[in-house]
């Protein structure tokens, strides 16, 4: 028979705000079953420890912000749970979330790491928010549950196990790769994550476009296309699958025969096959967008999603020419040589 393990959640935050707010409430449900609580308060200015402080927080204070892959792991230095349960500061848990945690690695305890998925019921009401979250959701809830990779917003791993590897990389000075990069390394240790489907927990971010785009192409692509380059870790899983991939090369199609039709008419065909591959391999996420929020949204997404794909596209592009610059580098200068990152 196996004893309930003890859940520390560690949540760290920059200038949390009202969201923040709404995080701590939810995780004021779960005080009858968490080990603790510790907040990091990563150089915030708004006084967010302070808040989580009168919630009965232990407080971790950084003057100078470092970025969220620090802050977990002070964090962690911390905790004194068997289990490490990580929470985003925009994020709310169900009341018996770490009772589910827990549970889950009462049942599956060959398992070092397990990760949740958002819900289908985003808190912002306006549309790039709905699309944003719903599109996360669904790519959580198509993926396979033996993940590839960890995810710092909602994700518990077992103490021993984080302190063995290290931690997160803190090179990742903001929000970045630094979960992906945490999985990769877990997964060629050997360890075993879980995607646990059902375990979901609510967004609070609201997204605009000017957030999505550098987000999606700043802080996720092109670091990602590195990381993937120097572990050699392209996986048919999350946001790389296969048919993500395709989906990249054809709306590439489209777009440049588009612009050459204004010269050639007949790339035009090549125009509506490309259009047509790109709603086939994406049929799936559209019947899911007009299942939720009906086929106007699910209109109103499509084009969005397929500007996804045109700049996840040029993110992999300019990750890998900073790659290949990086090695030429390193082979000039030797190994102790300059190395070019997006911090600098």
């Amino acid at each position: 028979m196996h004893t309930t393990p003890a859940v520390s959640i560690i949540v760290p935050v920059h200038n949390g705000g009202n969201r923040f707010a709404r995080c701590l409430e939810s995780l004021e449900k779960t005080k009858d079953h968490a080990h603790e609580i510790i907040v990091v308060a990563d150089g915030d200015t708004d006084n967010s420890w302070r808040l989580a402080e009168t919630s009965g927080c232990r407080i971790i204070r950084f003057p100078e912000p470092g970025g969220p892959a620090r802050a977990r792991n002070a964090g962690a230095a911390e905790a004194t749970g068997e289990i490490l349960f990580f929470v985003d500061a925009d994020v709310t848990v169900p009341p018996d979330a770490v009772h589910r945690i827990a549970g889950f690695f009462n049942r599956e305890p060959e398992v070092s790491a397990v990760i949740g998925s958002y819900d289908d019921a985003p808190a912002e009401n306006h549309f790039l928010s709905q699309y944003r979250n719903l599109l996360h959701h669904f790519t959580h809830q198509t993926s396979n549950r033996e993940a590839s990779t960890f995810w710092g917003a909602c994700g518990a791993i077992k103490r021993s196990v984080f302190h063995k590897m290290g931690g997160f990389n803190e090179s990742y000075s903001r929000p970045c790769i630094e979960d992906i990069e945490f999985g990769y390394r877990l997964k060629k240790a050997g360890f075993r994550i879980n995607l646990f489907k059902e375990f979901q927990v609510k967004h609070l971010k609201r997204w605009d476009a000017l957030s999505m785009l550098k987000t999606d192409l700043r802080d996720r692509a092109i670091p990602w296309t590195l990381l993937i380059h120097d572990t050699k870790g392209f996986i048919n899983d999350l946001n790389i699958t296969r048919s993500s991939r395709a989906s990249v090369i054809a709306a590439y199609s489209l777009l440049v025969s588009m612009a050459g039709a204004i010269l050639f008419t007949r790339l035009l065909y090549v125009s509506a096959f490309s259009a047509i591959l790109l709603l086939v391999l994406n049929r799936g996420l559209y019947s899911f967008f007009r299942e939720k929020r009906g086929l106007f949204f699910a209109a109103r997404a499509i084009p969005w999603h397929w500007l996804y794909y045109l700049y996840s596209g040029l993110g992999f592009v300019i990750g890998s020419l900073i790659w290949k610059f990086n090695r030429f580098r390193r082979h000039e200068r030797g190994q102790n040589g300059m190395r070019f990152t997006l911090d600098q």
